[in-house]
């Protein structure tokens, strides 16, 4: 009966002490995390080569992530075909980080115009050769996608958050169809891939991270054309984001909050 209501009745001496230490690591985690930008970002515009600078980037972003308490895994196929287009669910803004750490060096990332606004962030985005595009306004975006198709077509490696954002409701939002009309155009495969444990690192809505660890999933490649096949590039376009979301959306076990979207 004590046990019940200790359970039930938390001493105020360990919520103190719980909230204290996550306090200390919250403060910690973003003076760490500052530091290694301004670290990544002073190197950066003084390291030559985009290869070598985005190399430099994967290793400063594994450290910092250790550094944090984020230790991070990855399982399935690591040889990626080359080029190709990969899409990621989107739960954090750490998410970009992670992917960074993971891929190798070939790959581009494309980002929400926003972020080429922050003066860390844009900066180091810039210096690694990240496609920016703008999802406000539709003739500039026009414009943007025509970027990618050209880009994806001469044979660069694109990754993508398909969903454009997060929320804190938990689940997967709908994708949309830039990365996969690169794909079909290009005739590129996908790569679906699952990230797990940055919903809770680093909460939507919240700006204090939690230590844990961070799993990335390579769900195989889905080929942009089946032996002997035909689509126009519209319908191919859907079926490989289809595909590629079932995927994930498999391996994530979250709900599907693409229902009712418009």
């Amino acid at each position: 009966m004590t046990n019940a209501n200790s359970a039930a009745h938390p001493d105020p001496a360990d919520t103190q002490k719980l909230t204290l230490k996550r306090l200390a690591y919250g403060v910690y985690a973003w003076i760490e995390f500052t530091l290694m930008a301004l670290l990544g970002v002073s190197i950066l515009l003084i390291l030559p080569g985009l290869m070598r600078r985005r190399r430099f980037v994967r290793r400063l972003a594994r450290f910092a992530l250790r550094l944090a308490g984020m230790p991070l895994t990855l399982t399935g196929a690591v040889d990626l075909p080359t080029p190709c287009i990969l899409v990621a669910n989107h739960c954090s803004y750490i998410d970009g980080v992670v992917l960074t750490a993971t891929l190798p060096p070939s790959f581009s990332f494309v980002i929400k115009r926003e972020m080429s606004h922050f003066p860390l962030a844009g900066t180091l985005l810039r210096r690694i050769g990240s496609e920016f595009v703008e999802r406000r306004d539709r003739r500039v975006g026009a414009r943007d996608t025509r970027r990618l198709l050209r880009s994806a077509a001469s044979g660069n490696a694109l990754a993508f958050f398909p969903e454009g954002t997060f929320s804190e409701e938990v689940g997967l939002l709908k994708f949309h169809i830039g990365a996969f009309a690169a794909a079909a155009r290009a005739r590129l495969p996908v790569v679906p891939v699952v990230i797990r444990g940055t919903r809770r690192s680093l909460p939507a809505g919240s700006a204090w991270p939690n230590p844990g660890r961070i799993h990335v999933e390579i769900l195989g490649v889905v080929p942009a054309m089946q032996s002997g096949e035909s689509a126009e590039d519209g319908d191919l376009a859907i079926r490989l984001r289809d595909m590629a979301r079932g995927r994930i959306l498999s391996a994530l076990n979250e709900p599907d909050l693409a229902t009712g979207q418009a």
